[in-house]
C-alpha cells in the first residue's frame, strides 16, 4: 500500500499531446532553514566544497570562504526522456517551492504550488497521512511555457495533478 501522497507533474506540447521531455531535468525543493558551507580554495589545485570547516585543509595552505544559502534538496536527479515526474509535497508549508535545472539552459525555473494539507486516516491503527488540495500555482518562465493545475487533490492515487508545457517543444 503507497502510503506517500505525491504530486504527478505531467509534461505536455502547446496541442495539448503528452510528450517525453528530452532534455535533462533536476527537481530540487528549498528546505526551511539555512545551511552554511565551506570552500576552500588555492592556485593550481581544484575547489573544495564542504559542509563541515575542515582546519587541515587551511594548514595546507587553502583559503577559507564561508557562505550561507537556503537549505535545498534534490527530489527528481537528472531525470531524461520521461512523460512525468512525481514529488512529494511538505506536509505543514502552505506552499512547496520547486527549482528546475535543464541540462541544456543555464537558467533555471521555480514553481510555487500553493496548496492546502489534511490529516487522511485510512484505518485508524495505521494513524494519520497527509492529503493535500492545491489552490493556486506560480512559476517562472525559462524553459516553461504554461503550468495549470489539472487535478488539485493530491493523494495515494497517483493521478496528474499539474501540466507542464514547456517552450518551444512541439511534437
Amino acid at each position: 500500500m503507497e502510503n506517500t501522497a505525491y504530486c504527478v507533474l505531467a509534461y505536455y506540447d502547446s496541442e495539448e499531446t503528452a510528450i517525453k521531455y528530452l532534455d535533462t531535468v533536476t527537481v530540487s525543493t528549498l528546505m526551511p532553514g539555512w545551511k552554511t558551507q565551506y570552500i576552500y580554495r588555492r592556485l593550481g589545485t581544484t575547489t573544495i566544497v564542504s559542509d563541515t570547516a575542515r582546519h587541515a585543509l587551511i594548514e595546507q595552505g587553502y583559503t577559507q570562504t564561508v557562505v550561507t544559502q537556503r537549505n535545498e534538496k534534490v527530489l527528481v536527479n537528472r531525470s531524461l526522456g520521461v512523460s512525468s515526474i512525481k514529488v512529494p509535497m511538505s506536509y505543514f508549508n502552505p506552499v512547496d517551492t520547486l527549482v528546475f535545472s535543464y541540462g541544456s539552459i543555464s537558467l533555471k525555473d521555480t514553481l510555487y504550488i500553493f496548496k492546502e494539507s489534511y490529516p487522511h486516516v485510512d484505518y485508524p491503527e495505521c494513524g494519520t497521512y497527509r492529503f493535500h488540495h492545491i489552490t493556486d500555482i506560480k512559476y517562472t518562465d525559462a524553459a516553461f511555457d504554461k503550468i495549470e493545475i489539472s487535478n488539485p487533490t493530491v493523494n495515494y492515487e497517483g493521478q496528474e495533478n499539474i501540466r507542464i508545457h514547456f517552450n518551444g517543444v512541439d511534437q
